[in-house]
């Protein structure tokens, strides 16, 4: 069975309200996706690894790594 035979099918068992909702829709698809849009003409931009290197470097001083006053008296 091929798609068209199989959406008419499907079609036929529907009520009419819902016939009408997937008309609409039809014809959104139709007016929407219509032209042949392509990977070709919208290139997928590749990322460049490294490209922020450098950029986020902050001055840590040499105590970074030690506990703060405001928390000694948790800390004990």
């Amino acid at each position: 069975m091929n798609i068209d035979t199989e959406i008419l099918q499907t079609i036929e068992k529907m009520p009419e309200s819902l016939k009408q909702e997937l008309l609409h829709y039809a014809k959104y698809l139709v007016k929407n996706y219509s032209k042949d849009v392509s990977l070709e003409q919208h290139p997928v931009k590749k990322r460049r690894s490294g490209i922020l290197k450098g950029t986020f470097v902050l001055p840590l001083s040499d105590d970074f790594d030690e506990p703060l006053a405001d928390f000694k008296e948790y800390m004990e």
